[in-house]
């Protein structure tokens, strides 16, 4: 049975294609930021409500959340769609590829479902980039009857069980006086000062920083004139570690050193958390081994195993998805040149024939996925047990 099936994907993700591509090109044209991708849903909901799934828009509070459900199969596949994008360098994530590809997985075992016994949706999750929708979604009950959860993320290379950071978005904010820079220097407070120090404080501490801790951050606000005292100044920074226990320890330096700044200028200040903590991926272990049989059938060169576990790919929400439910976020390689993610070279690439050919290999490798752990009693069993049947 699983050989008839999967000739039935592939026939079914070669008719769409076209409609397919086109989907991605689409959102790649039309870039969208965090909460506000309300072209790229209705993009992707009006092709899924054409091809007969119920779609419930609005989800989870989350204007730009979705989940469109075919099938009443007890046990629930959850394809997770990303589809905002960056500021000034659009979608240098591939997020577009991500959103078509969960598509093209879904339409490819719409007509499978009952076979399988499964219930197909597909989850849309807005603001990966910043703003945690997927974190969101888990707290509102979205992904509570899901079994098992996937999506596939446009990358430099092939991984099936891609690893990434915990990190945690914190913006501080400085209050202090202003006065003439020139006339009245020591009337003022200086709060640029103090985000100057709080910055000598975070390099100081790199030297001490456990292994896969890091910190970058950029200034917000420095002042609007020379010749005034800035009052106010602010910076944002990622914190990122191995794991959510590493990113707390690291987490309380970091604030340590946001007080430094206050206290040797005489400033006040305020800490805010801009997102969600996202966690760390830790992908399932037959899953992803099920995704590289795929991947490779499909003439794909995944990193080995242990190539993977020295490979980082940044932070996501994902993380989240797979510490409560088994779930997978593998990679798949683009031809991008010496680009990596978040650059404008990898946001052209994620438009290119290679990145169609990737869609394409995303959606039918998942689908793949999907038919060996549907027609595996043994690992059936174990996903229902875990209490995410419908």
């Amino acid at each position: 049975m699983g050989t008839d099936l999967k000739i039935s994907t592939r026939s079914t993700v070669e008719r769409y294609s076209d409609a397919l591509l086109d989907l991605s090109h689409s959102i790649h044209a039309e870039p969208e930021l965090a909460f506000e991708e309300h072209r790229s849903v209705e993009k992707i909901t009006s092709l899924l409500v054409k091809e007969g799934f119920e779609v419930d828009c609005g989800v989870a509070d989350l204007d730009t959340a979705f989940v469109a459900t075919f099938g009443d199969g007890e046990l629930v596949l959850g394809l997770c769609a990303e589809y905002d994008a960056l500021p000034e360098v659009g979608h240098a994530c591939g997020h577009n590829v991500i959103a078509a590809a969960s598509v093209g997985t879904a339409l490819a075992l719409r007509d499978i479902a009952d076979r399988l016994g499964v219930t197909v949706k597909v989850i849309g999750t807005p603001a990966e980039e910043v703003g945690g929708g997927k974190v969101l979604m888990l707290e509102r009950g979205v992904f509570d009857d899901v079994s098992l959860s996937m999506m596939v993320h446009p990358a430099p290379y092939e991984s099936c069980a891609a690893r990434s950071l915990a990190i945690t978005d914190l913006e501080v904010h400085y209050k202090g006086k202003p006065s003439h820079a020139a006339a009245a220097p020591h009337l003022g407070v200086n709060a640029a000062d103090a985000v100057t120090i709080a910055q000598m404080s975070i390099s100081l501490l790199r030297q001490h920083f456990e292994p896969g801790q890091m910190v970058s951050g950029i200034v917000t606000n420095g002042g609007t004139v020379p010749n005034v005292i800035p009052a106010r100044a602010s910076a944002m920074f990622d914190v990122r570690a191995e794991n959510l226990e590493s990113l707390q320890r690291l987490e309380n330096r970091i604030r340590d050193c946001f007080s430094a700044g206050a206290l040797a200028t005489g400033c006040t200040h305020e800490v805010v958390q801009v997102s969600p903590i996202y966690a760390e991926l830790t992908p399932d272990p037959w899953l992803a081994d099920a995704y590289r049989r795929a991947a490779t059938e499909l003439g794909r060169r995944p990193l080995s195993p242990e190539l993977e576990q020295r490979e980082k790919i940044g932070s996501t929400d994902m993380g989240n998805v797979t510490r409560v439910l088994p779930a997978i976020h593998p990679t798949i390689a683009i031809d991008c040149g010496d680009a990596v993610n978040h650059q404008q070279e990898f946001a052209t690439a994620c438009a290119s024939a290679s990145a169609d050919r990737a869609l394409l290999d995303g959606a039918l490798a998942m689908a793949w996925t999907t038919i060996a752990t549907a027609t595996d009693s043994q690992q059936r069993a174990r996903l229902l047990a875990r209490g995410g049947a419908a």
